[in-house]
């Protein structure tokens, strides 16, 4: 059904003719099969290897060998016994470097096809379904859906078709959706209509797209695509629609063996002709036909001297040591020209997540209040340093490093980070590093603790995976998480009501601690905490507050923002409905304003250098991303793509924005554009084709499945290692 994110859920229930309770009837779901197919993706259909063997010999200067191993051979037959051993020493040799560049190419040809392979595994087995045959929830093959069904999915599903959310069973539904959009934070959905037919995927927050992943909740919807109608079977055409181009290094062979050929043609045939008078002489017994065939022999003999034999071997060799550099860099090449191809190099197009940033959410401001006197209103303001999970960072303040235990305010900070939070940070021993478990801001969250280390808590004698939770241990042990409030859209929080292990000047009775968005919390709260006391809310603070949420939120640092505040006195247990999570909101009432924490994925230290040294090789860095365009200048900001006071007009587009434009607009923005936010995968591929267009060499990274196509279409693609294997497989360089 076309933009049926557009629709209500019931025009949608309508046009499929299904009841959300009863489901599809078998003649239904037959008729669906027979009209749509299977709701899977189609086996690519590999060429057979005959096809591929020969397809390697399609080349000019192959040609040539291959004619000049012929002709050898035929006048190595024709040699005397005892040097015809001898003669036949240069036709083996050509062939067999002719071989060994077959089987490379089939090789890679093989490698290239496991891309699209690599999509099926995002096709998950089971579907839980709806349907009038069977009472209740009914579990298939997720390869039986047909559109109409009913489906239901819930936590640690796997997405088994595009589809329209109808209801939602769970306080909230978050759903991971990184491997369409790129974008690693779990996405919030719900089940209105969105107006816009245009919205790209990552608006599309009614829509659950087929092979994400449910991060939280449990939900019901609509089928609305299956199979290659879905947004992963496009990914999957647009991937087998898209040609790969030749590097500059094959265009310049190509362009060498014509010049070739033609040249030793004309020579050949000069020779011959030149000697034409000589065909009668005595030497050759006074028959002309003879005189004509000897000197046919010469003529030949000079062209396959002419012909570089060695030459694709000592290409092939020069180009496995350029691996073998590139290796010592962490970079596996998988296609040999592309070593070449990165010395052509003239547009790097970058995706931003995991690719220009590190992927890995990180707090990097934080405020509370340590004085509030009539009109006299004073924050204080901390940096923190570090950009990875990695527990390694420092606080400053007014540039000065200081101890976090200086500051009362800090404490209950850091308890409403370590209560407040169902992630936490894991350390990889095969990888080395330290990684999420669970959500991306939660984590940053737990990471902040550890570097505040509040209470100068002893790390020694403990090991890495301990050492990155062991702050967080601490302030844990000191309270009893008795249940949470789900973070909902309507109230934009969450929150957890706790009661105390031990009574301490912080946790002296049962108290409720919060987070959410600063809109949401700001208009509950009625206090706010300076220090260790508790000062009532005024406009003046409340504004003073949301001066510092906009201040953060835009210019250089475009951060995401928490407000974090406690309930001093929270309701009664038993007072409480945990079942209905309207009523959350009035629980979440009289809360105490304790502090604001700004984070953002940021961008890795390496990259501003490398972005100087490709600027100053001639190279232009144009960053790609599904994120929004103001995050995406304020991180181009930040690693010198725009300057820091840089008007972006021009240089900066969202995919709308570029949709919007002429033919010939859209190529004078390819030429000069810096930035592209807010993209689908199809906007990648058509900048990628605009650059050919105009003679660019361009080189594209991404790790995600919505990169591939781009990957592929590129003349060099480079996957980062810790992308997807459908990413990997369809670039030249990991």
């Amino acid at each position: 059904m076309e933009a049926s994110h557009t629709k209500s859920v019931e025009e949608v229930l309508d046009f499929f003719n299904v009841g959300e309770e009863s489901g599809y009837t078998d003649d239904q779901v037959k008729a669906g099969i027979e009209k749509y197919g299977p709701n899977e993706l189609p086996a690519e259909e590999g060429k057979p290897l005959w096809e591929l063997i020969l397809e390697q010999f399609d080349d000019l200067l192959v040609k040539i060998l291959l004619l000049a191993a012929v002709i050898s051979f035929v006048l190595a037959w024709f040699e005397e016994s005892e040097e015809q051993v001898t003669a036949f020493v240069e036709p083996f040799v050509i062939l067999t470097i002719l071989i060994c560049n077959a089987v490379v190419g089939v090789w890679q040809e093989k490698n290239a096809e496991s891309a699209i392979e690599a999509l099926k595994e995002y096709e998950p087995e089971i579907a839980k379904v709806v349907r009038k045959s069977h009472r209740g929830i009914q579990r298939i093959r997720a390869s039986n859906l047909v559109p109409g069904d009913i489906v239901e999915v819930s936590v640690g599903d796997k997405v088994p078709a595009d589809i329209r959310i109808s209801t939602i069973h769970s306080t909230t539904l978050r759903i991971d959706q990184s491997i369409l959009t790129g974008e690693s934070v779990s996405v919030i959905k719900h089940t209105d209509p969105i107006p816009d037919p245009r919205a790209v995927n990552q608006d599309k927050k009614n829509i659950l797209f087929s092979g994400t992943n449910i991060a939280a909740g449990k939900c019901r919807g609509i089928v609305i695509g299956t199979g290659l109608n879905t947004e992963i079977g496009k990914i999957r055409d647009e991937m087998m629609d898209t040609e790969t181009e030749k590097t500059p290094l094959q265009q310049k062979l190509d362009e060498f063996g014509q010049q070739l050929s033609k040249v030793i043609t004309i020579i050949c045939i000069a020779v011959w002709a030149i000697n034409i008078g000589h065909f009668n002489d005595p030497a050759h017994g006074g028959s002309w036909v003879k005189g004509a065939i000897y000197y046919f022999k010469i003529a030949v003999a000079l062209a396959v001297a002419a012909i570089p034999e060695g030459l694709p071997a000592v290409i092939t060799t020069c180009l496995a040591l350029g691996t073998r550099r590139m290796a010592k860099k962490n970079a596996i090449v998988r296609s040999l020209p592309s070593v070449e191809t990165l010395g052509c190099t003239s547009v790097i197009c970058s995706d931003k997540t995991g690719t220009l940033t590190t992927n890995q959410m990180s707090v990097c401001r934080m405020l509370t209040f340590a004085k509030i006197e009539g009109n006299d209103v004073k924050t204080d303001q901390f940096e923190i340093t570090g950009s990875t999970y990695a527990p390694e960072g420092d606080i400053y303040r007014e540039g000065k490093k200081v101890k976090t235990g200086d500051y009362p305010g800090l404490e209950e900070l850091a308890t409403v980070c370590v209560m407040c939070n169902d992630s936490s940070v894991d350390y990889n021993d095969t990888k080395g590093v330290y990684e999420k478990v669970g959500e991306a801001t939660e984590t940053a969250l737990t990471v902040l603790v550890e570097k505040m280390d509040y209470y100068n808590t002893d790390k020694s004698g403990l090991n890495k995976r301990e050492k990155g939770t062991a702050c967080n241990h601490v302030i844990s042990q000191m309270w009893k998480k008795e249940f949470t409030l789900e973070f909902s859209r309507d109230r934009k929080s969450m929150s957890v009501y706790c009661s105390p292990n031990k009574p301490t000047r912080t946790a002296q009775g049962c108290k409720m601690f919060a987070k959410g968005a600063p809109e949401g919390v700001l208009d509950r709260c009625t206090h706010v905490r300076v220090g260790s006391t508790k000062v009532p809310m005024s406009p003046a603070i409340k504004n003073d507050i949301m001066k510092h949420v906009a201040a953060y939120g835009t210019g250089r640092d475009t951060l995401r923002c928490l407000a974090l505040a406690t309930i001093d006195n929270p309701p009664r247990r038993e007072d409480m409905d945990l079942e209905d999570s309207r009523k959350f909101i009035e629980y979440e009432t009289n809360m105490t304003f304790v502090g604001i924490v700004g984070m953002l994925d940021p961008p890795r230290t390496e990259v501003k250098e490398a972005i100087e040294r490709c600027r100053d090789a001639g190279i232009r860095v144009i960053v790609i991303t599904g994120d929004n365009k103001a995050t995406a200048e304020a991180i181009c900001r930040r690693i010198g793509v725009f300057g820091e006071n840089e008007a972006t007009e021009g240089s900066s587009f969202t995919g709308r924005e570029f949709d919007d434009l002429s033919i010939e607009e859209q190529r004078r923005a390819v030429m000069k554009a810096r930035l592209f936010a807010r993209v689908e995968p199809s906007h990648k591929s058509k900048i990628v084709e605009f650059l050919q267009g105009e003679g660019e060499v361009s080189a594209m990274t991404g790790d995600g499945v919505n990169d591939a196509p781009a990957l592929k279409k590129a003349e060099i693609g480079i996957a980062m290692g810790s992308g997807t294997a459908v990413a990997k497989s369809a670039s030249e360089i990991l």
